[in-house]
C-alpha cells in the first residue's frame, strides 16, 4: 500500500470530522419534548431526527392545526413562547378576536403569527402535498437544520372517553381543562395508519433512539402503535432509551399523572416504562425518585438516576450530554 500524501490525509480527517458522531432519533410529543429536543439540538456533534405526535391534532377554524410539531418547530426556531411554552413569542390575537365577535367557538388559543402557519400547511395540503414533507418544510424555512418527521401521514386522533361521551383530546386538554374524568382512552385510524418512509429511514438508521419525558398515554404511546413502527425497533435491536415525564409522581406539566392514575395505572415511573417494555431496556429518573430500583428487576429493566428537571438551557444540554454519554446494552 503506497503512503497517503498529506493532501490526502488532510481531506480524509475533514472528512471524518463532518460526519456525526451519533445518528439519534427522538419520539417527542409537545412541551416536555420540546425542552429535550432543545438540548439535542444544541449538540454539535450529533444528527438529530424528531419523530413528532400528531394524535392530538385536531381542525379549527377549516385549519389543521398540529399542537406537538407546531410546539417542536417553534421551540427549535427560537420564537416559542417561553412563558408558556407552547405558540409564537410576542404574538397578537386580533384574528381571534375578530372570529370571536363573529360568533366562532374561539377556545383554542391561536395567535396570528400561529394562524399563518396553520395557513400555510393548510395552503400545502390543498395542493396534495404529504404532511410530513410538509412539517419538515415548516422547520427548514424556519432556519432549523433538525428533521422534523411524522411517524404517519394519515390522520389518527386520540380520543377521551367522559360519563358524557366520547371527545377529542384537545377539547379534554384545553376548552375542559383536564377537569372530566377519563373512562377510557382510544387512538381513532391507528389501526389502519402507515408509517411514512422518513420515520422508517430514520429509525433503521439511528444509533440511538431516546423516548422523551412527554407524556406515554397521548404523547407517545399513539407513535409507537402505529403499525410497523415498534418493530424496526425491534428486529434491528436499536439501543432506546426513556426518560420519565414524572418527577415523584407529579407531571411537571401536563394532565400525566392524573390520566395515568384514572385510567388504572400507579402514577409513577415504573408505570410510564411498563408502557415501554417490550423496546426498551434502560430508564432515566429523577435523583428524588431514588428507591424504585427493585421494581424494574421484574421488567429486566435498568434505571438511571440525574436531575431531569428542565428550567433553563443549560438543564435542557446537561440532560442531553448525560443520555447519550450512557453505555446501554
Amino acid at each position: 500500500m503506497y503512503p497517503l500524501s498529506e493532501a490526502k490525509i488532510k481531506k480524509l480527517t475533514l472528512e471524518k470530522m463532518k460526519r456525526p458522531i451519533k445518528n439519534i432519533v427522538l419520539i417527542a410529543g409537545g412541551v416536555g419534548g420540546a425542552k429535550l429536543a432543545e438540548g439535542l439540538y444544541s449538540l454539535k456533534d450529533i444528527n438529530l431526527a424528531i419523530i413528532g405526535n400528531i394524535a392530538d391534532d385536531d381542525e379549527f377554524h377549516g385549519l389543521r392545526v398540529s399542537p406537538d410539531i407546531d410546539t417542536l418547530t417553534y421551540t427549535l426556531s427560537g420564537i416559542v413562547n417561553r412563558k408558556q411554552g407552547w405558540g409564537v413569542k410576542n404574538d397578537d390575537y386580533k384574528t381571534l378576536s375578530m372570529l370571536n365577535k363573529l360568533g366562532e367557538k374561539t377556545w383554542m388559543s391561536l395567535g396570528d403569527l400561529d394562524f399563518g402557519l396553520h395557513i400555510y400547511r393548510h395552503l400545502r395540503l390543498l395542493k396534495d402535498h404529504r404532511p410530513t414533507i410538509i412539517a419538515n418544510e415548516i422547520a427548514k424555512k424556519l432556519g432549523i437544520t433538525a428533521d422534523i418527521i411524522l411517524p404517519t401521514d394519515d390522520k389518527i386522533r386520540t380520543e377521551v372517553k367522559t360519563k358524557s361521551g366520547w371527545i377529542s383530546f384537545q377539547e379534554y386538554f384545553v376548552k375542559k381543562r383536564c377537569s372530566p374524568k377519563i373512562i377510557k382512552l382510544k387512538y381513532t385510524g391507528i389501526k389502519s395508519a402507515k408509517i411514512t418512509q422518513e420515520a422508517k429511514k430514520a429509525l433503521f438508521n439511528a444509533e440511538l433512539i431516546i423516548i422523551a419525558p412527554s407524556n406515554p398515554l397521548v404523547s407517545i404511546k399513539p407513535i409507537l402503535e402505529i403499525p410497523g413502527f415498534k418493530s424496526i425497533i425491534q428486529k434491528n435491536n436499536k439501543k432506546v432509551i426513556a426518560i420519565s415525564p414524572l418527577i415523584q409522581g407529579k407531571a411537571v406539566k401536563g394532565p400525566a399523572s392524573k390520566m395515568l392514575r384514572q385510567l388504572g395505572f400507579k402514577p409513577n415511573s415504573f408505570s410510564c416504562m411498563q408502557i415501554y417494555k417490550d423496546i426498551c431496556k434502560s430508564f432515566i429518573l429523577d435523583r428524588s425518585d431514588i428507591g424504585y430500583e427493585k421494581q424494574f428487576v421484574s421488567l429486566n429493566q435498568k434505571p438511571i438516576f440525574t436531575d431531569t428537571l428542565m428550567t433553563t438551557l443549560a438543564d435542557k444540554k446537561r440532560l442531553a450530554k448525560f443520555i447519550i454519554n450512557q453505555p446501554i446494552d
